[in-house]
């Protein structure tokens, strides 16, 4: 799988390359310090699978990522990213990003990370979160025709989740045991036909649920 480096700081670049050396099937073809650069490279060449810094001279890297996700819609993206902005997590799974991850992370993170996404799964760690409506809408539309909508607490625990919060944190949140949030998160899950917490995430900023 050929894979392209994004990312202006040179060291930074070595321990990429390193990493996906480390992650094996993998190959860095190019890497690039600029972003239109870049981007110019991957269009004429479509690689496999791109790393990709936020903070790039020439173009910034949401507008890397937006123009290779329509230009090159199989291409997979792993962002690597070192800001704080909450509402960062929600736009890149708009942009349909399969990772990312905060370069404060250990390395075994981005090691991780380059062999999900690689493979063909989803990777998210970072510590910024998505922020979620302060007040819910009613129920917003199932995604499948005949699908049961979701209750008014199933949208408040939709939204937690999505907001990065974990099963004990809801539960400390919304006065609930811990098994019951867990109850609540297989329930939706199940009525909107998804097994991950990323496609619950996607789900939730589709039907409005958080904010992009």
């Amino acid at each position: 799988m050929k894979v392209v480096l994004i990312e202006d700081e040179t060291m930074v670049r070595h321990m990429l390359r390193s990493t996906v050396q480390k992650a094996g099937g993998l190959s860095v073809v190019a890497e690039f310090g600029d972003g239109a650069e870049a981007l110019a490279y991957c269009l004429r060449t479509s690689p496999a699978m791109v790393i990709c810094d936020l903070g790039l001279p020439g173009m910034h890297g949401l507008e890397v990522i937006r123009a290779l996700r329509e230009k090159l819609p199989d291409i997979r993206i792993l962002v690597l990213t070192g800001s704080t902005d909450g509402e960062l997590p929600a736009q890149f799974i708009a942009l349909g990003v399969q990772g990312y991850v905060d370069k404060t992370k250990p390395l075994n993170y981005l090691v991780q990370a380059v062999q999900e996404v690689a493979a063909g799964g989803l990777y998210f760690a970072a510590k910024t979160k998505i922020t979620p409506h302060k007040t819910p809408p009613a129920s917003p539309p199932p995604v499948q025709a005949g699908a049961d909508p979701l209750s008014a607490r199933e949208i408040e625990v939709a939204q937690l989740v999505a907001s990065g919060q974990s099963s004990k944190e809801i539960a400390s949140q919304l006065n609930l045991s811990v098994r019951t949030v867990e109850k609540h998160r297989a329930n939706i899950m199940d009525k909107i036909g998804v097994r991950d917490v990323a496609s619950l995430t996607r789900y939730s900023i589709q039907h409005g649920l958080v904010k992009i």
